[in-house]
């Protein structure tokens, strides 16, 4: 197996939103906000992960703005849609983004012709959870950890398919990664929403895939999936008897990195009330229910300030970039 993905520096990619940092942008101070109903867009279907964290985010900031937060779904192009759609809204924080760090910042390496530069038209208002994923497969897949699956697939060359929740995905490129290091030549198998690419999984229509453990769980209780591994370095707290992939030997950068789920904003928006929001995201987070919604889906209490939110942001961008230029994905 070829050797795991080597780590750009971290100048690469740091230059352009360092760029975007020092940009003047003069705001008078903001009038009461909110002062109508706020509109949370999701670039991604109902029902998955990134869906239910936005509707328990957003009914706990209702309750403290006094103000409706309407959960938009909007999904198509890889997030893309939903993205441009926050982009280009009116910057006065009455329209924001709960989305992936797929549309937040791998897409920018994915597309050449990107509708929206994420550096330069959103506002980073807080990472709200960490984001790994389970490593699910059929049933019928004899194998029982990562090295097996990795064998398994060099052993069956053009037999195979991974799904994903969507093109450009964590779950497509790590999917591609996988067939690349392996010289599988497996079939990529793209749904619109990860409760579609559950069930196709269930169903035998493809052999394996990365997928949220809100998702996968149930089924992998009653047998009807198999988890041979998760994402990051942690075990989920919500699937503790699962190993990381790391721990399992196979420690590959593209394994080990965690994707997040983040709300972010259209660029532009005032200090001020990028502040409030933060603020009142914060102590949404601390709500028993809302912190079950962020472990149930086997994920992780982040909660980064903005200023945090930049700072990791610049460090996974040569990450994502290698291993996008390492699986060879490219959309346009």
């Amino acid at each position: 197996m070829s050797k795991t993905i080597q780590r750009r520096t971290l100048l690469q990619g740091a230059a352009a939103l360092a760029g975007a940092q020092l940009l003047p942008h003069v705001h008078a101070q903001s009038a009461h906000w909110p002062t109508k109903p706020i509109k949370l867009i999701v670039p991604y279907a109902a029902g998955g992960a990134t869906d239910i964290l936005a509707r328990a985010f957003g009914e706990g900031l209702s309750k403290r703005v006094g103000q409706p937060v309407i959960v938009d779904n909007r999904p198509g192009a890889s997030g893309i849609v939903g993205t441009e759609a926050v982009a280009k809204a009116v910057p006065d924080g009455h329209t924001l983004l709960m989305s992936l760090s797929s549309s937040m910042l791998v897409n920018q390496y994915l597309y050449t012709k990107l509708p929206y530069n994420p550096i330069k038209d959103l506002s980073f208002v807080s990472q709200v959870s960490t984001a790994p994923v389970v490593l699910a497969v059929h049933p019928s897949v004899p194998v029982k950890n990562m090295k097996e699956l990795l064998a398994y697939a060099k052993a069956n060359r053009g037999k195979l398919s991974y799904g994903s929740y969507g093109v450009g995905s964590y779950a497509h490129l790590a999917g591609a990664y996988i067939s690349k290091i392996t010289n599988s030549d497996m079939n990529h198998a793209a749904y619109k929403g990860e409760s579609q690419a559950v069930q196709e999984l269930i169903s035998g229509q493809y052999q394996f895939g990365f997928l949220s453990a809100q998702s996968v769980k149930p089924h992998v209780d009653t047998g009807r999936l198999k988890a041979i591994g998760v994402t990051g370095r942690q075990r989920m707290v919500v699937m503790p008897d699962v190993p990381t992939i790391y721990e399992q030997g196979v420690q590959d950068d593209a394994f080990s990195l965690v994707g997040w789920i983040a709300m972010g904003a259209p660029s532009g928006v005032p200090k001020d009330i990028i502040a409030q929001l933060y603020a009142h995201l914060l102590e949404v987070s601390k709500d028993a229910k809302v912190q079950e919604r962020i472990t149930g889906a086997g994920f992780a209490p982040m909660m980064s300030t903005p200023e945090q939110f930049r700072e990791n942001y610049q460090r996974d961008m040569p990450v994502w970039r290698a291993l996008v230029e390492t699986a060879g994905a490219k959309l346009d």
